[in-house]
């Protein structure tokens, strides 16, 4: 007991010490680059050749696509991987992330971000850190079984460590990834997401994504209105989910070379970037004065919401690296700043400020787009440390996720996951039973009889083997059909003749299953199945079989593991 505590609590220390670091360095090369390539606000401001300034908008977006393009050649699928990744890696039986895909995609995404492509960092961020978590875990040899507690311990910390917020770090890693509340998972989560804030906010000193000074809801009737956010942010969240959907399946279809797409999306970028220079990059100076309701005009915020929305659908979809979730938070804060606008020219009454619009339109739209309610309101609460504000956000992202859910589903990572193959839509169990197949279930003890043989064999066969089904199978050991006592005994009292070929009368199973065939597909099948056994088939021929008893014990099995996963203490 002690030692498994022990070794939990140091497996938590390690993780979030080592990826509270990584993300605060690579928070800080993005900025560099930022400010080296005239991406951010302060290094244009201070640029005095305009010509240079032209040059460099539009050219550095554009190679940086290219280059990101000739990165996404190394990978599996020409594609970065991000959170959806860690998510499923978390639900997989071997529960270990690849550390080549892993560097290579936190790469890329640096990359993207610091040549000022429309993308997210968190994203990328809780990749990596999941990614360093799985990596520790085997690279400190510990107990395979803390290879999902692992990711999210670099989940977390990750999280914590973006964001200030080890609380959120912690609901986030159980809440998305994990999917589950166990409490053997919980001290090293716990521990991994305190240790990264604190080398983030106190021994790195990194400043937080925002500051609202201490504000109060000015009237019970603006609760009205944070739900009104709440519903059209989430149909403004469902509109920016399916526009990077849209974009990655226009991509998909295009045969231009892999590494010219993000490129073209990099040159589209920097021309519109000319304009609206705010859509470059992870856009939180945007955010920032976006809270402070007197620096942009509502034509600004508009134009500004329109174009961050239709340009990171197109940098996602046309193969730049990085997440979802950072211009989520921009653009749910523009939308919230307008209707905090709109507020304050209708009502005669003096509103709230407009951060706390602003506020209840980011996590009106972030929340539905990672699935993540819980998250988003810790998150708002840890930066503000205002209860108030709190609870507009928890209105906001209570109706935001109930619309959410009904209109496009639980999260944009969820989606994207099904479109692979892997749907969380039924909970973990599901996906679990899925991963494993019946091929380790086949046994070879039943009847087999040729095609050619008599029915009076197989009457014998039968007879002698103490069973009520025959597999009758050619000369290559391919199957025909099925031949049961019963239907022996309605041929007979028919007067069929017991000297005919069994081939002649072989009745193949409605239900047959392939050594592949997961236990979940298994179990579903075999509802309608009467019979002794089912027949497994690899191309046709006959390789072993199974009764309903063994399909349903392997299924209580590993259910019974996830249980125990679920509800473990140490």
């Amino acid at each position: 007991m002690i030692r498994r505590i022990t070794v939990l609590t140091l497996l938590g220390l390690v993780i979030g010490g080592v990826v509270g670091t990584i993300a605060v360095g690579f928070v800080e090369a993005v900025l560099w680059l930022n400010d080296l390539f005239l991406i951010s606000q302060q290094s244009r401001a201070a640029a005095t050749d305009r010509t240079w300034l032209v040059a460099m908008t539009i050219g550095v977006p554009t190679a940086g696509g290219l280059v990101v393009g000739l990165l996404s050649l190394l990978m599996p699928g020409s594609r970065f991987q991000g959170p959806p990744d860690a998510i499923r890696t978390a639900q997989s039986q071997d529960a270990a992330m690849p550390v080549k895909s892993g560097l290579l995609s936190a790469v890329a995404a640096c990359l993207s971000l610091g040549a000022g492509a429309s993308v997210g960092q968190y994203g990328p961020l809780v990749h990596m850190g999941a990614s360093l978590g799985s990596w520790i875990r085997r690279w400190t040899r510990m107990d395979r079984s803390l290879g999902r507690i692992s990711l999210a311990c670099g989940a977390a910390a990750a999280i914590s460590a973006a964001f200030h917020a080890p609380i959120a770090g912690l609901v986030f890693a159980r809440e998305v990834i994990l999917r589950h509340y166990s409490l053997r998972a919980f001290a090293p989560i716990a521990v991994a997401s305190t240790l990264a804030y604190v080398m983030a906010h106190i021994i790195l000193q990194r400043e937080p994504l925002f500051r609202i000074e201490e504000k109060v809801v000015a009237g019970a009737w603006e609760y009205l209105v944070f739900i009104v956010i709440g519903i059209t942010g989430a149909l403004l969240a469902t509109v920016y989910m399916h526009a990077i959907r849209f974009a990655g399946a226009i991509s998909s279809k295009l045969n231009w070379p892999v590494p010219i797409r993000p490129a073209l999306a990099g040159l589209a970028l920097g021309i519109v970037a000319l304009q609206v220079p705010d859509v470059l990059g992870i856009g939180q100076e945007a955010l920032r004065q976006a809270m402070v309701g007197s620096v942009y005009s509502a034509v600004d915020l508009t134009q500004i919401l329109v174009a961050k929305l239709l340009l990171t659908a197109l940098c996602l979809g046309f193969g730049f690296a990085g997440g979802v979730f950072s211009p989520a938070l921009l653009i749910g804060t523009l939308f919230g700043a307008l209707v905090g606008m709109g507020v304050g020219e209708i009502f005669v009454d003096q509103p709230s400020t407009i951060a706390i619009y602003a506020v209840c339109g980011l996590v009106a739209v972030t929340s539905p787009v990672i699935g993540a309610p819980l998250t988003t309101v810790l998150i708002v609460f840890e930066l503000t440390q205002n209860f108030d504000l709190a609870t507009a956000a928890l209105v906001s992202v209570a109706f935001a996720n109930l619309v959410g859910f009904r209109i496009f589903g639980r999260s944009l990572f969820d989606v994207q996951l099904k479109e692979r193959g892997f749907d969380l839509s039924l909970g973990r169990d599901k996906v679990m039973v899925q991963q494993h197949t019946i091929k380790t279930l086949l046994y070879e003890d039943y009847t087999t009889v040729h095609t050619e043989d008599a029915l009076q064999t197989v009457r014998d066969a039968l007879v002698r083997d103490n069973r009520s089904e025959a597999y009758i199978i050619n000369n290559a050991g391919a199957y025909v059909g099925t031949l049961s006592l019963q239907r022996l005994m309605q041929l007979v009292a028919s007067g069929t003749e017991l000297d005919q070929a069994a081939g002649l009368y072989a009745e193949p199973e409605s239900v047959t299953f392939t050594p592949d065939t997961s236990i979940w597909t298994a179990m579903s099948e075999m509802k309608n199945f009467v019979g002794e056994s089912i027949p497994v088939l690899d191309d046709g021929r006959l390789v072993g079989a199974l009764s309903e008893s063994t399909i349903v014990s392997a299924y209580m099995d590993i259910l019974e593991e996830v249980r125990k996963e679920e509800h473990a203490a140490v």
